[in-house]
């Protein structure tokens, strides 16, 4: 996507996603065409959906499961939400599968989703019962928090360009930046209730930062630094109890076998010879 940008456009090329990004977008597609298909007109019960589905006290109740199931849920009456999900994937996941690559970007989608979500749930679980309630429709799900984890890592990650949205609106790095913080604000102070949640999106650009926010990421290099600083202790101790055990057990000279050999020639060797 950069580097369509770079040429201006003006071949209209559509950026080409790699291997990990066309089966997320796969992914996403078919989970919500087998809920939708399943929901709508086989009749199934909807508890199979809310089993996948975020919830604070189905988590607090040990279903941790949730947490990695539930960005990959879109609204199966709802098209647009699954497909806004894979536009901004598309969009913008392009240029950092290839800055990244495959492995680095697949570990960056999974947990900004278990990150923003953990979030959420910790946020109702901690707030005023009547402001929680407030935070989501009961269940949270869809990967809208991911997007925005993808928005602060494309603007950390490529200050200075531009991507042209949908073809049609040009956006810089920071003004992609703004927009993401601006309107996630905006829903919290409208109480706009969506499937995501109204926290979970917070949750998604720090995560965005946390784990996008460069190379190595500042959770990398936070985690770097405290290995550094164990490895610093862990030698420091090593070298404190060298120091004692040479303290304790001073160097002693230990004849060899040649010298008790001499000896016994010089002494015993003589004595042996008068008989």
């Amino acid at each position: 996507m950069s580097r369509w940008e770079q040429q201006g456009g003006a071949d209209l090329q559509l950026p080409r996603p790699g291997r990990t990004l066309k089966a997320i977008l796969l992914i996403l597609l078919g989970l919500w065409l087998m809920f939708a298909m399943a929901l709508n007109w086989a009749n199934a019960d909807p508890a199979i959906f809310q089993l996948l589905a975020g919830n604070t006290e189905a988590i607090a109740s040990g279903q941790i499961w949730r947490l990695f199931t539930a960005p990959w849920l879109h609204s199966p009456s709802e098209p647009w939400h699954v497909v806004g999900s894979m536009l901004g994937l598309y969009f913008l996941g392009v240029s950092l599968e290839q800055s990244w690559g495959g492995r680095r970007f697949a570990f960056f989608l999974l947990w900004s989703g278990v990150l923003a979500y953990f979030c959420q749930f910790l946020g109702e679980l901690l707030l005023p019962a009547g402001v929680a309630a407030r935070m989501s429709t009961g269940y949270w799900f869809g990967a809208i928090p991911v997007i925005e984890s993808i928005a602060v890592a494309w603007a950390l990650n490529f200050r200075g360009q531009t991507v042209r949205l949908f073809f049609v609106l040009p956006v810089t790095a920071r003004g992609l930046l703004a927009f993401v913080i601006g309107f996630s604000v905006l829903r919290l102070i409208a109480v706009q209730q969506t499937p995501e949640g109204l926290i979970a999106p917070f949750g998604g650009l720090a995560a965005g930062w946390l784990l996008g926010g460069g190379t190595p990421s500042p959770l990398r290099r936070l985690y770097l630094k405290y290995r550094y600083a164990q490895l610093e202790r862990e030698a420091a101790a090593e070298r404190k109890e060298r120091a004692s055990r040479s303290k304790k057990a001073p160097f002693s000279v230990i004849e060899g076998g040649r010298g008790r050999r001499d000896d016994e020639r010089k002494g015993g060797g003589g004595s042996s010879s008068l008989h």
